[in-house]
């Protein structure tokens, strides 16, 4: 039976950049592996960004479009059937991160799946300084994104106190609590992890760290679910003729996370072109002056980070994540 694990993560958490590197360490370890992106609605942004590690050692699949629940189940199913003739060592899942995990479990019991697949790991990217003031449906996706995790793998740590690191377990525990989940994390502050929460400087993960992930598992936990569906809660605005300066998209970036008026932005991402002949003064960075390919540059936002780099292919899509979110005051701002 092909081996599937589902990472999952709240919206921003750095579930893409994980991947890369398990995957990665997959590979090196001669699996031939499978990597669907599962993104209820949205176009293939996180795809695009995994690009590089297709090769004869692993494949990228996608469910596109704005289908409604029922078609995205179905598209879900038929894919992994596709996928399960395809002779994969492991298949890698990375859903939304407004994802309805058990949507994963009941997909994987159903025939064929249930003789093609077992469940590997549940792994859950969460990040070091996760926003403390969520609303109560971010809460739920967050407890619900957890709760059956083998194991929590923290994301820019290196960059987060012990006390934030801290802090974010017990605000983990507490989304877990509202939704009457008997499950708590524990994290060790003196560098050694317990068995559920890993708090590493990602670039710094050895072999063993990566074994250890490989192996965590996932448990069957139960919690109360709301009254309201997630893609009804979250709301995605894309917007595709936005033409700025590098500079001039990070300042815009940082208003729209900081401004209440744009709603309650959670991320920022994409993609746009610039000219890297500009004459504003803004400056390119110096990797971009490296990059052979000048024309792209691709945005990632949360409030906690805003990163900006060059990238050799890309789409014209800037797309905006959150709650109550007004688009007239966002288009504002990106000069729409």
């Amino acid at each position: 039976m092909v081996k599937i694990d589902l990472i999952t993560g709240f919206l921003g958490s750095g579930k893409t950049t994980f991947i890369r590197k398990y995957a990665q360490y997959l590979m090196d370890a001669g699996n031939n592996i499978g990597i669907l992106e599962n993104d209820y609605g949205a176009v293939n942004v996180d795809m695009m960004l995994l690009q590089d590690l297709m090769g004869e050692n692993c494949e990228l699949e996608m469910i596109s479009g704005g289908c409604d629940k029922d078609c995205h189940r179905r598209r879900f199913k038929t894919k992994l059937i596709a996928m399960g003739m395809c002779g994969y060592d492991r298949v890698i899942v990375e859903p939304s991160g407004i994802f309805d995990v058990d949507e994963f479990f009941d997909i994987l019991h159903e025939e064929p799946l249930n003789r093609w697949y077992q469940i590997g790991n549940v792994i859950a990217i969460v990040d070091s300084k996760l926003e403390r003031d969520l609303s109560e449906e971010a809460d739920f996706i967050l407890a619900s994104e957890v709760a059956d995790a083998g194991c929590i793998v923290m994301s820019k740590s290196q960059d987060a106190s012990p006390e934030e690191i801290q802090g974010t377990i017990e605000h983990v525990n507490q989304a877990l609590e509202k939704v009457h989940c008997s499950r708590r994390f524990h994290c060790e502050m003196n560098g050694v992890d317990t068995a559920n929460v890993i708090h590493k400087n990602w670039d710094e993960m050895s072999k063993e760290d990566f074994d250890r992930i490989a192996s965590c598992g996932y448990v069957m936990a139960s919690y109360r679910k709301p009254e309201f569906e997630a893609e009804d809660a979250f709301t995605s605005l894309y917007f595709m003729n936005a033409k700025m300066t590098e500079k001039e998209l990070r300042e815009a970036a940082e208003k729209i996370l900081s401004d209440s008026e744009c709603g309650r932005v959670f991320r920022m991402k994409g993609f746009m072109r610039v000219d890297s002949d500009s004459e504003d003064g803004s400056g390119l960075s110096s990797a971009w002056a490296e990059c052979d390919r000048r024309q792209w540059i691709e945005l990632n936002a949360t409030k906690n980070e805003i990163t900006i780099r060059p990238l050799h292919v890309g789409q014209e899509v800037l797309i905006v994540i959150g709650e109550e979110l007004h688009e007239e005051k966002i288009k504002s701002y990106l000069k729409i």
